[in-house]
């Protein structure tokens, strides 16, 4: 007997080995990457009914990779393959009165404001994100309690 007493770890020595047996058997993983890229699949609808069209060509370049693992981090990676995506969401400095022939036009304004899709398709994703993983989280947290 120690100074503290004697007490019984035999039901925590149980959940122990349920939670290793659920863990170990890539069920619960698994799960997590099916959540975590219905987030990021999310994210790309939003950015692509926010990108501005002319042509669609910005609009169809985006690319979703991932859910990537490093340790105890899950992520994902939206990017677009447009060279010129930045300056569209960001804004961009031009050349006063330089013609342009795509256009046609000799250039006005000195600043091109941004569009900002990519930030307002973060804020809309932002806020589906609970009703998107919390159910899966939940059930997981239930089945590991059992």
């Amino acid at each position: 007997m120690s100074a503290f007493g004697d007490f019984d770890n035999s039901q925590f020595e149980e959940f122990t080995k349920h939670v290793n047996a659920e863990i170990s058997g890539g069920q619960l993983k698994n799960e997590v990457k099916k959540s975590v890229k219905n987030v990021g699949e999310t994210y790309k609808r939003n950015a692509e009914a926010n990108t501005p069209v002319k042509t669609g060509d910005l609009r169809r370049s985006w690319q979703l990779n991932g859910p990537n693992f490093a340790g105890a981090e899950i992520s994902i990676e939206l990017r677009n393959s447009k060279n010129y995506a930045s300056f569209v969401e960001s804004g961009h400095r031009q050349t006063p009165g330089r013609y342009v022939p795509t256009i046609g036009k000799r250039l006005k304004a000195s600043w091109v404001p941004g569009q900002h899709f990519l930030q307002r398709a973060t804020k809309q994703t932002s806020n589906q994100i609970p009703q998107l993983i919390t159910p899966v989280m939940d059930d997981i947290l239930r089945r590991l309690m059992d």
